[in-house]
């Protein structure tokens, strides 16, 4: 006697690697700090 069975595999992995969000980040601090330091240079030299 012959037994047919569906079987679903499913593989989840994990989208919050360590190292992408560590490079995310570094990316947007980057990004902050430049914004901030052109802001800064306009209040005080042009304004």
């Amino acid at each position: 006697m012959v037994q047919d069975k569906d079987v679903d595999v499913q593989k989840t992995e994990k989208k919050t690697d360590p190292s992408k969000v560590g490079v995310a980040f570094i990316k947007y601090a980057t990004y902050l700090i430049i914004f901030f330091g052109i802001m800064w240079f306009v209040i005080n030299y042009i304004m």
